[in-house]
């Protein structure tokens, strides 16, 4: 007989303001004992040394997390210009130095080639897997990989700023699988400079902004307490990129029960991907057909 997993049915997002040095998945973790919650998950991995937006979903809202997956993310980061490191950041060693240092009208040149759709290789230590195995624990051993390059679409690149001869801010948006490091490393090879980044920032993932984030120490100020519950956002933030439908009390209910049911009419065609709410609450996402939604998720909230 299965074990029931221990802690509280709560549900919402927690916007976590990610400090460096703690993994993505140590985050969840913490987050998930500070809450007492059954389960956890987060939408988009973030570097150690990366800070910034990190949405964490609890209970019921770990189901959003596929609808993000194309959703767009922001970063601000500084590259280091005139040297190149195997990890692709200032935690690894350097491997070649330049004494070139492109002009701020040569940079805003370069950055044109990497908006739009492009291929991006993904760095050596990178979660990517060769033959099984993660690219990084490959890299850990000191072994060199030809990583195949892949999709990846860009909304934005430009320059923030150029502290120094030697630095450059710039500002990312990118769909899914987006790497800064990579973008650093590339755009110090296309400049003649070489490059890598030395600290970056998450701003924003699709619904989710950085100004309404919380510090970590917050968090951990609250953990085990009622009034950590106020930190949540709602289930449904989630789903705002996707068109909401009002179900019927009728149809609410045999859409709980994973059948199709009806909602009111809205600005949604034969098969587009929509979710229903009831009395404020997300009930299903799935597809709309004649007058019903046919789920493909349920919410039990």
């Amino acid at each position: 007989m299965a074990r029931r997993k221990k802690g509280r049915d709560i549900s919402g997002w927690l916007l976590v303001d990610k400090p460096a040095g703690l993994t993505s998945t140590a985050i969840v973790n913490k987050v998930r004992w500070a809450f007492d919650a059954k389960k956890a998950g987060h939408a988009g991995t973030l570097d150690p040394d990366a800070t910034g937006m990190l949405p964490v979903a609890l209970g019921e809202a770990t189901k959003t997390i596929a609808y993000l997956g194309d959703a767009l993310k922001a970063y601000e980061f500084r590259v280091r210009l005139g040297v190149s490191t195997r990890t692709d950041d200032a935690e690894g060693e350097v491997l070649q130095t330049s004494d070139r240092r492109p002009s701020d009208a040569e940079i805003e040149a370069a950055l044109r080639a990497f908006v739009g759709d492009i291929r991006q290789v993904p760095p050596q230590f990178s979660a990517v897997k060769v033959d099984g195995e993660r690219a990084y624990d490959i890299a850990r051993a000191g072994e060199e990989m030809e990583l195949a390059a892949r999709d990846l679409y860009v909304d934005e690149l430009s320059l923030l700023g150029r502290p120094d001869d030697d630095h450059v801010d710039l500002h990312f948006v990118c769909g899914s699988g987006g790497y800064v490091r990579s973008i650093a490393r590339d755009l110090g090879e296309a400049l003649g400079c070489l490059g890598h980044v030395l600290w970056l920032r998450r701003t924003w993932v699709g619904p989710f902004d950085i100004e309404d984030a919380v510090g970590f120490d917050r968090i951990e100020a609250l953990a085990r307490t009622a009034e950590i519950d106020g930190l949540l956002q709602p289930v449904g933030l989630a789903l705002a990129d996707l068109p909401e439908l009002r179900a019927t009390e009728l149809g609410a209910g045999r859409l709980k029960n994973g059948n199709p049911g009806q909602v009111l009419p809205g600005d949604v065609e034969y098969g587009d991907l929509a979710w229903a709410s009831f009395d404020g609450q997300p009930v299903a996402v799935g597809r709309f057909r004649a007058g019903e939604l046919h789920p493909e998720r349920v919410f039990n909230l």
